[in-house]
This record gives C-alpha cells, structure tokens and sequence, in this order.
C-alpha cells in the first residue's frame, strides 16, 4: 500500500507538469456512480444546472459496488496522469485523496460565499484538510431512521413510534405473535452496520457513538455499552425474518410498503422508495428517529482533483459555487430524497420526514450530538470500517456471544490500524 501511495504521489506531481488538453470555458468532467433511479434523476439536475451557467459537462458514470468501481477507475486515471475534474467521495477519503497532494481547493469561493457560516461544523471538518476546503457537499442524509407502516401497526394496537429500544422490543413482539415480520431487513454487510450504529447510538449515545465508531478507543470498544448494544442486535436478528439474507434494501422498503412487515431501519433514501411509488407521509408510512436523541450524518460530496488549464480550474470553481447555492441545494434534494447541506434553505417545498430531519438536525448540532456514519464511509477508514461490516454480519449470522463479539472487534480494529 505504501507503495502504491508513493508511486501515485509521483505520478500526480509529474502530471501536473504535463500540458492540459484544450477544452472548452468552464469545462468539468465529472466521475461518479449515480446510475440509477433518483440518484441519476439528482445527478441529471446538477448536469443542467452547471450547462445553464454556459458551461460544458462531460458525464463519467460508473456502476456497481456502491462506488468501490468508481474509486478503481480513480486510482488508473491518477496514475495515468488524466485525473477527472472533479470526483463524487466522502468522508475519510477526501482526507487520504488530499494528504496525496491530488486536489484542489476551493478555498477562494468558500471564504467569498461564507460555506462556514451556512454548513455543519461536523460536516464542513470532513470536506477540509489543513483548514481548506477539498471537497463539497450536495446533501445530508439521515441513517438513523424508523420506517413503519401504520396500517400494519393498528393490527397489534401500536399508535406511536417507539422512542427506546426496549419500547421498540415490545412492539416487535407483538408483531411476532400476530404473525408479521416485525424488521424488513436485507442481509448485507452495509446493511447490517447501519441498523449495528443506530443501535449503539440508541444505547450509549452519541459521546460513546463518537468513542467507539470513530476515535475507536479500545476501552469502549470492549465495554460493557458495546456488550449491551450487541444484546440488542441480537434481539433484532430474533425479528427479520428467514429469507434477510442478501435482499436489496428496496426490496426490504417494499415489504413494508406491501404491509408484509411492520419497519424497517434505514436511511431517508428508503423515503424515496415510498414517494415514487405514490405513498403519501404521514398517511401511508410513517417516519421516526431510532433511539439516541442524536443524529447520524451520510453526506455525498465532491472533490476537485489537480487539473492543468485555466479552463478546467474555473469550472471547478463555479461547479463548486453552483452545488453550495441555495437553489440547486433545494433542487437537488427534492430529487434525492435528502436534506440541503446548508442549514439556511428554505423547506417550504419539503415533506414532513425531510422537515423533521431538519429539525432535529439543527437540535443535533446545538446539542453536538452530530455524528458521521461508520457504516457510510464517513467516519473510519474503510480498512477500518470492513473491519467493523465483517465482524457485525459474521455476529448477525452466527450464534456469537456479545461478549465474543466485542474481543474479536476489538482486536480486528487494532489489526486494522497498524
């Protein structure tokens, strides 16, 4: 790996001596994996909104592996020299791109357009290295969410959403005796961490959240808390039912859609799998957080990597300027399902899930009780994090005792760092 590291470092330096291709004013290439569905309607917005600015974009998607392709492709085109314009990252990899020397910042838009004042401090952190601007969110995206259907809800008496673990338990069981899968889940690694982090932050919070999933801090890793949240990973195992293993999430969102399961645990994407298919909040599925009296943040950004040509670097700028404006942020997240990156665009023509995300969002920052995913790349390495998806899904899948699990994940994390 150091290897690796040391050859495209090389390899970036070179390149930036090589003469840039001629290309038209405000030119961008624009590399990332939003193929399908509301993700290419979101990415299709931004495409629009960038040539209504007089500017030319050249599309480079790549499919499949949730971006692992997308980042191979990367990885040649650096090395080749023809890095794109700009690439769709997040979390840790801004920060392991920049320590390269690969990118750009867009320090000079930020400081003029005041990106400080208007973003999360929690996220603009993740888009920085030595205190510049790298990268650029479009979005925020909620991974600690209840999706529920309440007609299949009133079938056991259950009119509220549950606020603890233990009241969500109890709900569970009802469901289990009355004959209904209480946990739409599809069993996937991904899948599996995010239900692991919403419940470690429903039972420790979100100080021993950021301890564990992020600072990894050995002692609370092998704590009691962590014993305490596989107890109850084990209790939602106890409530999918015998056909998880390797569902797509939308297939999961459609059994709660078809009433054939009371929830599911997952990120406000799942809303648009509700939305396209007519389904009204409030009325026909509702939202809630999970446990925690916190909030999980997933963001998609992008990053603007060393370009040649005073073409290319404007259109990095005003492709920048563009996604953090307060037009395309509201576009854009009315197709995508999330929330605007920025805390000061106006909801007016958002749902309710998306206005309570807001909210509590706002909460979430006053109260710093913010905190980045582990399981959507935006807190650990991702050696680190397939450290932590092996570990969960081997646990989902076996008879492992809590107290194993917290050993074993322990170690791993220690392997991982080294």
């Amino acid at each position: 790996m150091n290897k690796f590291k040391n050859i495209l470092a090389a390899t970036i330096v070179a390149s930036l001596a090589l003469p840039g291709i001629a290309y038209a004013d405000g030119t961008v290439e624009v590399l990332h994996w939003w193929t399908s569905g509301g993700e290419a309607k979101a990415i299709g917005e931004l495409k629009k909104a960038f040539e209504a600015e007089g500017g030319k974009w050249v599309d480079s998607p790549i499919a499949g592996g949730g971006g692992d392709a997308a980042m191979t492709a990367l990885r040649a085109r650096v090395v080749a020299g023809n890095p794109p314009t700009a690439v769709q990252l997040k979390g840790p990899g801004i920060q392991e791109w920049a320590a390269l020397g690969a990118l750009d910042d867009v320090q000079d838009v930020a400081d003029e357009e005041g990106w400080d004042d208007e973003l999360p401090p929690a996220l603009a952190k993740i888009m920085k290295y030595d205190g510049k601007y790298v990268a650029v969110p479009v979005n925020i995206h909620r991974v600690d969410w209840f999706w529920a259907n309440p007609e299949v809800l009133a079938k056991v008496g259950v009119t509220e959403m549950p606020t603890t673990w233990g009241e969500f338990n109890t709900v569970a069981d009802k469901l289990k005796e009355a004959g209904i899968t209480p946990l739409a889940h599809g069993g996937q690694p991904w899948q599996d961490a995010t239900i692991f982090e919403d419940v470690v932050l429903g039972i420790g919070g979100a100080d021993f959240f950021r301890k564990a999933l992020i600072d990894l801090d050995q002692d609370a890793l092998t704590s009691d808390t962590m014993v305490k949240s596989f107890d109850q990973l084990r209790k939602l195992r106890g409530y999918v039912d015998p056909n998880f293993s390797g569902r797509d999430w939308n297939l999961a969102t459609a059994m709660v859609m078809r009433s054939e399961a009371g929830f599911q645990i997952m990120g406000d994407w799942a809303k648009g799998e509700f939305l396209t298919a007519g389904k009204v909040p409030g009325k026909d599925f509702v939202c809630a957080p999970t446990p925690g009296k916190g909030f999980v943040l997933n963001s998609d950004s992008f990053t603007f990597f060393k370009v040649t040509g005073e073409e290319k670097v404007e259109g990095q700028k005003v492709l920048a300027s563009l996604i953090i404006s307060p037009k395309f942020q509201e576009t854009f997240n009315l197709a995508k399902g999330s929330i605007p990156a920025r805390t000061d665009v106006t909801l007016d023509k958002f749902d309710d899930c998306a206005k309570k995300s807001h909210a509590d969002l706002l909460a979430a920052i006053k109260a710093d009780s913010l905190v980045p995913s582990m399981a959507h790349e935006m807190a650990v390495p991702r050696s680190v994090r397939g450290e932590f998806l092996d570990l969960v899904t081997n646990f989902f899948n076996s008879d492992m005792s809590s107290e194993d699990a917290v050993k074993t994940l322990a170690a791993a994390v220690k392997r991982a760092q080294q």
